[in-house]
């Protein structure tokens, strides 16, 4: 029995142990941190055949004294250069990615694989939304919604698989090449772990190189001025008219409407999710409804009942006229200026978290025009503190913790008469939570504590 070691014992780390399970394979688990729920896991993974350890950080010496380990599985946590995994690899051991493991067992069904620094879940969740209203079994999974392993694990029946795929899954699954490829946006991103903007570029640009067909955003500047010449027969799309199309053809609105090759397809205003940015998040959806064979009414049925993805521009709720809205999701600078940009002002945002590295003139730019205040939370607090210093904004506050700055902030709402609360960290969630769902749960939490009547 040929034996696999997975690193990583998150949702995709014990899906892609489950599958090798399944498919065969002797499987050892390993994950350097401990905790009451991990170690759950590892109860439930053992009580299944397969050894799990925690606290032990991953050694390919050890990994190579196991016996006939033929292959490592690597969860998107975990840096795709990591010294062990370079050794690894040159001593001949298979090394790939979860999406990768996915991949070999489902490349029997067609995928669209969606990429982008933002807007991947949105547009992704739309897609899923167009297909499944057709008909189609046809279930989101990667980044949002399944892992794609547990997708692979599962008996249901699947006509298309819809992936969101970030660029640390991409690195780790050389041979994914979907029916559909789509690119969302490009900025400058998890540079700490890819180190050059060169390469984070080169990582996505690998997933619309192996696409049987090409989806891309022409709103987006970086993506115009790169991918054309690239890929000169994409479908591009433009919220400004076909006259905006890089290529000439694709799917771009013209007088309120959806244009798709010409042929109206719904009005643009159909969508009720706010904010320009997910106007193009919509056309490049259609655009991949409509090379699938999507009819327009399964289109326009989908759209009209698109509640939005959690934790983006999410409404919690309307308390004492202001509204509160969850855009934990926005862990950088672009799509927290994204967020700003899209709400009413004045605005009381509540920002910080975990830094990334990026170019943060444009979100500072907008706090200025559009926030009546700003709370400042997480380890960056100080730092990003000393930037509005910079840029001449003094009305902010350093509370750190979500449970103080919740009420603060309708303390602060009601002074300045802000009609929108808005959570948009511009930063990752890994100093205080563990994954930007958590944050955002936490926010929702604070807001039944502030108003228990309204639960």
């Amino acid at each position: 029995m040929p034996s696999a070691h997975v690193i990583g014992l998150g949702r995709s780390g014990m899906a892609a142990a489950r599958l090798l399970k399944q498919k065969g394979w002797q499987v050892n688990v390993s994950d350097r941190s401990t905790s009451q729920a991990l170690v759950q896991q590892q109860q439930t993974l053992q009580a299944e055949g397969i050894s799990v350890r925690l606290g032990a950080n991953f050694d390919p010496n050890e990994i190579a004294a196991e016996v006939g380990v033929k292959l490592i599985v690597v969860s998107p946590g975990v840096p795709w250069d990591l010294p062990g995994l370079s050794q690894a690899r040159a001593r001949g051991i298979e090394t790939i990615g979860e999406i990768e493991l996915a991949w070999r067992y489902l490349q029997d069904h067609p995928w669209v694989g969606i990429t982008g620094t933002n807007g991947k879940t949105t547009t992704t969740a739309l897609i899923a939304a167009m297909f499944q209203q057709a008909g189609l079994q046809a279930p989101a999974c990667g980044n949002i919604g399944y892992s794609a392993c547990d997708l692979a694990l599962s008996a249901a029946p699947v006509d298309w698989v819809i992936a969101e795929l970030s660029s640390y899954q991409i690195e780790s699954s050389p041979t994914i090449a979907p029916k559909i490829g789509v690119w969302t946006t490009f900025t400058a991103d998890h540079l700490g772990r890819h180190g050059t903007i060169e390469r984070y570029w080169e990582i996505k640009a690998s997933l619309l190189e192996h696409s049987h067909q090409k989806v891309l955003n022409g709103d987006d500047p970086y993506l115009r001025q790169m991918a054309l010449k690239r890929w000169p027969d994409a479908c591009w799309t433009s919220t400004h008219g076909k006259g905006s199309l890089p290529g000439g053809q694709g799917v771009y609105v013209e007088d309120g409407w959806i244009v798709a090759q010409g042929e109206r397809l719904l009005p643009i205003a159909t969508l009720r999710t706010p904010g320009e940015h997910n106007r193009q998040n919509l056309l490049m959806a259609v655009a991949v409804a409509r090379l699938a064979g999507i009819e327009t009414r399964a289109i326009s049925q989908a759209v009209a009942a698109f509640p939005g993805v959690p934790h983006r521009l999410e409404h919690i709720g309307t308390w004492e006229g202001v509204d509160w809205i969850n855009d934990s999701k926005a862990t950088n600078y672009e799509a927290a200026q994204v967020g700003l940009a899209s709400v009413e002002s004045p605005v009381i945002l509540i920002a910080g978290g975990e830094a990334k590295p990026g170019d943060d003139q444009g979100w500072l730019k907008t706090i200025q025009a559009k926030t009546a205040a700003v709370i400042l939370i997480g380890s960056a607090a100080p730092t990003f503190a000393q930037r509005l210093e910079q840029v001449h904004y003094p009305t902010y506050e350093i509370l750190e913790r979500m449970e103080r700055a919740v009420p603060r902030a309708m303390e602060l709402a009601k002074q300045y008469r802000a009609k929108v609360v808005l959570l948009s960290p511009a930063c990752a969630s890994f100093d205080q939570y563990q994954s930007f769902e958590q944050r955002g749960d936490h926010f929702r939490q604070c807001l039944e504590l502030l108003f228990p009547t309204n639960k």
